[in-house]
């Protein structure tokens, strides 16, 4: 009947919901954590948008770390404590930010490394670009462009980096088939414009004599940091400039190349509606790759033009999309706000209703305590009440009261004495106490409850949660070592029977 009860009340809350809320609770919450913010991830993140679009009830938290691996590490910590559904992050560095990740991870969270990788194995699933392919094409590029011969100065990016480790090995792998390429410097960057000018600026002023024909930077920014370093050098012959990025739009990439700034660059995929799609694919356990490969492309001066109009139309589409959105957004915020109002009295109704289930639920919970209380009461009965029981005048006739007393008093005793020696016990069964008694199965049940109101399986577990308590008390053992002590097979359960019993963890009885 209770649990009746308690069934009707949840879905009376549950109507109230539906019919009151302004907007319903988000089903997924993904968490999406950025080592960095740039043009890069600017329309990454705006593509992880527009793939939520697409799918009802996500909620995404962004954060970005500005190259910092402490802030990611914290960044992520927060996203988790705020309970997100799924993390998707890109690793500052390799191994730095592993320990963050793993702790989401232990926690059940679903991981997606993008773009980045992580030292760490504990990763749901990893998408990105081949960068190692990537710095491979633009040094076979390179080499192509110079002609088999000539000097380059290379601008690394983020140290620690994945995509900078992978792409220096490619380059260099693939200039080694060219001995008359020569990388007459190898800079470290960080992604940054202004670091690569830096850099760049304080190697020309120690290496005046040397002649550079081409620079080769990490991403697109780079390269233009260094072709900013070079312009005021009248008298030096002007280089040739090649990134990777190949981001659309303005004073992206395929723009740079169209106008000859860079002489080259490669398309990086953002592809954030795809990282989505793989995400809600985890999230619904649908089947997914566990490692993906997006897809990239060289871009010189003969296809610069092209590709720059298809991505102008494409974000010119997804603008467009977006604000249809935004204008789908407000109208639904409005129509909420009148449903709310208009059901607003029924939902005071069903409040009511559920005030009153759970103040009736609230009396059976104090008849069932009550019952408890003198379970427990005849459960605690031993010698002292049989002593009681006897006439003080051991001289005079025993009463019929006494003689009825003495058996039950005895067979309570007893059979307490036979719980307690088999607590640890996790198979004992009632065929096993009531052998221990020398009553047959039957003839035990029946007895007891009589006596107790309880059947012996019920006094049995309260025995041993009554000596739970006292070992929590009494001893430093574990919550599970207590559990095993009195002869529960999982913690879980014990936990639950033990909240149910004393309206508390096991943990908080040290505490109180």
């Amino acid at each position: 009947m209770r649990e009746k009860l308690l069934f009707i009340s949840c879905l009376l809350v549950l109507l109230v919901s539906v019919m009151s809320c302004t907007s319903s609770k988000p089903r997924y919450v993904i968490g999406i954590s950025q080592c960095s913010e740039d043009i890069w991830r600017d329309k990454q993140n705006a593509e992880l948008k527009m793939g939520a679009y697409f799918h009802d009830n996500v909620e995404l938290k962004f954060a970005a770390a500005y190259d910092s691996d402490e802030r990611q590490v914290q960044q992520i910590d927060s996203l988790v404590a705020t309970g997100i559904d799924l993390l998707i992050v890109a690793p500052n560095q390799v191994s730095t930010i592993s320990p963050a990740i793993d702790r989401a991870y232990d926690k059940g969270i679903p991981v997606i490394v993008f773009e980045r990788k992580t030292s760490s194995q504990k990763y749901t699933a990893f998408i990105s670009a081949d960068n190692y392919e990537m710095g491979h094409v633009m040094g076979e590029y390179i080499a192509s462009r110079l002609g088999g011969k000539g000097n380059v100065l290379e601008i690394k990016g983020l140290e620690g980096s994945s995509p900078a480790i992978e792409r220096h090995n490619g380059f260099m792998d693939a200039i080694k088939g060219y001995p008359g390429i020569k990388v007459v410097g190898s800079l470290q960057g960080d992604w940054t414009e202004t670091t690569a000018n830096e850099r760049t600026k304080q190697w020309l002023d120690n290496n005046k004599d040397v002649h550079v024909d081409l620079v080769f930077g990490a991403n697109d920014r780079t390269a233009m940091g260094a072709r900013k370093a070079f312009s005021p050098l009248t008298s030096y012959p002007t280089p040739l400039y090649c990134g990777i990025d190949g981001l659309p739009g303005k004073d992206g990439g395929i723009q740079l190349v169209r106008d000859s700034l860079l002489d080259a660059s490669y398309i990086y995929p953002t592809h954030g509606d795809q990282i989505i799609d793989l995400a809600i694919k985890i999230l619904e356990g649908k089947p997914y790759e566990k490692e993906t490969m997006m897809m990239s492309a060289l871009v010189t001066r003969d296809n610069a033009k092209v590709l720059l109009m298809e991505s102008e139309e494409i974000m010119r589409q997804a603008a467009h999309l977006d604000q249809l959105h935004q204008t789908a957004d407000s109208y639904l915020h409005e129509l909420d706000t009148q449903r709310m109002v208009n059901w607003l009295a029924v939902g005071i109704i069903a409040l009511l209703v559920i005030v009153f289930v759970l103040f009736y639920l609230y009396h059976l919970r104090k008849i069932a305590l009550q019952r408890e209380r003198v379970v427990n009461t005849l459960w605690n009965m031993d010698v002292e009440k049989h002593e009681t029981a006897t006439p003080s005048n051991p001289t005079s006739p025993p009463s019929k009261e006494s003689e009825d007393a003495e058996p039950v008093s005895a067979f309570i005793t007893r059979f307490k004495e036979v719980v307690e020696s088999r607590l640890a016990d996790s198979d004992i069964s009632v065929e096993d106490l009531a052998a221990d008694m020398n009553l047959s199965r039957v003839q035990l049940y029946r007895k007891v409850k009589n006596l107790t109101g309880s059947s012996p399986v019920e006094l049995l577990r309260t025995a041993r949660l009554n000596r739970a308590y006292q070992l929590l008390l009494t001893t430093d053992k574990s919550v599970s070592e207590v559990a095993y002590d009195v002869g529960f097979t999982a913690p879980s359960y014990f936990t639950k029977c033990f909240k149910e019993e004393f309206g508390m963890l096991p943990g908080d009885v040290r505490q109180n």
